[in-house]
């Protein structure tokens, strides 16, 4: 087998000869269902650089693409990194003026946006805003095909002769391993988000590591419910199966059921999600009508995971490897993970050990540290951040707090800016939550610190609740009185029917 590619482009290239007529991705979203092989995949990401290359676009430009998941990503993908050019990932959820600010910050010379989908235009609202001024708008057809002025529409765009294709593949072999192949925006639940500079080599070494953590393989077909526009949809889900030959099935709107059909039909493999992904398909009223025997692994992470979350996905849905892992969009989302081989007492109470080519450890104040080889560069026209953020060492300062075991297992137990003082003590939010995760009935907490004239800060509970089920906040108090001592108990307790969330699954604690 040719040895693991360090860009994009020589991934793709690898993954044309090796898995040529395997099916490279599946997308039944949009009437006209879609498979594409590794070499159809290749040819249209080709005619998508050429597009870009035609359009203008030079070595090291940005193109931004605002859209939900659909077989256009991985074209668009790959398409923007072969014509040497960096992706910038737009959140589905932005408003027009969000993405306007990222698109400017980025100075990005084309947007891809989708038409009508789920009630919403993006195209409309590119068009329509200052953002479609002085650059080239791509338009993505999904419920209907696109018309706006002022955009070509994604077919005409790609519709290039075969010899632009040709010399668009001189543009691919330019691209080197130090070239930036992307600015993901931090999903910003402390402040404004900061474009994240990661190069080819920090991107592929981190989805070369979490493909063979995940033992993926062209046997493996993969279900993606996790956002393109997000290191877990992008980075560990795009780039891995290119890698590793698996087939994406992506998913724009998800649901239980739509997740549990499309494994069914298709006998999905590989399932990874936010934590609340897999309590909607545990607590799914048909999931006994769908057979989900195929699955063999489950990754999750993305926020703290209750430890009877993880204990039902492997004793309910019999799923044999269960893993979890951390991340940051400064790691291209690669920090640790558990291993196929770790027990269930490991899985279900860390986030494993450091990735290959990573090295964690703990700052005297307990701050996770990590160093190697999927650290960004920095931050966008932010040096005093990124200095700030990457001491000299080259340690990058995550802002959590962890803990280390002996065998190098690392456990988050909060953020250092979600930690409150009560009475002297400090107390971390994400202990009393997994404490209230296991009462039953409860599906979500979250726990925050609240001002006091006697203690200067208690602990407040949010707490979401099964449908069918009561819960009393005598019941939740009692719980914690009876696992926490007095000073990490609640003094109240709210419940609510869902928890404030970004796209990436993280609750959003500043809005409670």
């Amino acid at each position: 087998m040719p040895p693991t590619p360090t860009t994009t482009p020589a991934a793709l290239h690898r993954a044309a000869i090796l898995w040529p007529d395997r099916v490279a991705v599946i997308d039944e979203q949009w009437g006209e269902p879609v498979r594409l092989t590794w070499r159809e995949l290749a040819d249209r990401a080709g005619r998508f650089a050429a597009g870009l290359i035609e359009a203008g676009v030079e070595h090291g430009d940005r193109v931004a693409v605002w859209a939900p998941n659909s077989h256009h990503w991985p074209v668009a993908v790959l398409g923007t990194h072969c014509a040497g050019a960096v992706l910038v990932p737009l959140n589905t959820r932005y408003t027009v003026s969000e993405a306007s600010d990222i698109i400017a910050r980025s100075d990005a010379k084309v947007v891809v946006a989708s038409g009508s989908f789920a009630g919403i235009d993006r195209l409309a609202e590119v068009t329509a805003s200052p953002i479609a001024q002085g650059r080239t708008v791509v338009g993505i057809g999904l419920d209907e095909p696109v018309d706006a002025p002022g955009a070509v529409a994604w077919d005409a765009f790609v519709d290039v002769p075969d010899a632009a294709v040709e010399d668009a593949r001189t543009r691919a072999d330019a691209v080197a391993e130090d070239d930036l192949s992307d600015i993901l925006f931090t999903s910003g639940t402390t402040g404004a988000p900061k474009g994240v500079l990661a190069e080819h080599r920090h991107t592929l070494a981190g989805a070369h590591a979490w493909a063979s953590n995940g033992q993926l393989s062209d046997d493996d077909t993969y279900l993606m419910v996790n956002p393109y526009f997000h290191t877990f949809g992008y980075k560990a889900g795009i780039l891995p199966a290119l890698l590793s030959g698996a087939t994406m099935i992506p998913l724009a709107v998800y649901s239980p059921s739509a997740a549990m059909r499309l494994i069914e039909r298709h006998r999905v493999t590989v399932f990874p999600g936010a934590p609340t992904i897999f309590q909607t398909v545990l607590d799914a009223p048909d999931r006994g009508a769908h057979d989900l025997s195929s699955l063999r692994l489950v990754v999750t992470g993305a926020t703290i995971v209750p430890v009877v979350l993880i204990e039902r996905i492997q004793s309910d849905l019999g799923v044999d490897t269960v893993l979890t892992a951390y991340g940051q969009t400064e790691t291209s989302g690669f920090i640790t993970t558990c291993r196929a081989g770790d027990d269930d007492v490991t899985v279900a109470t860390t986030c494993g050990r450091a990735y290959e080519g990573m090295e964690v450890r703990l700052s005297e104040q307990g701050e996770v540290l990590a160093r190697g080889a999927m650290v960004m560069r920095g931050y966008l026209d932010d040096p005093e951040a990124t200095a700030e953020t990457i001491d000299a060492g080259g340690w990058l300062h995550t802002g959590d707090v962890g803990v280390l075991d002996d065998r190098g297992n690392l456990t988050i137990t909060d953020r250092l800016k979600d930690m409150y003082i009560c009475g002297g003590f400090n107390v971390y939010p994400a202990e009393v939550e997994q404490v209230l995760a296991r009462i039953d009935g409860v599906t979500e907490v979250a726990v925050i610190g609240v001002p006091d004239e006697r203690m200067g800060e208690v602990g407040k509970a949010f707490v979401t609740v099964a449908p069918g089920t009561t819960v009393t906040v005598d019941e939740v108090l009692a719980h914690a009185r009876e696992h926490l001592a007095n000073f990490k108990v609640p003094r109240s307790v709210e419940f609510v029917e869902s928890l404030p969330r970004n796209a990436a699954g993280k609750v959003l604690k500043r809005e409670l």
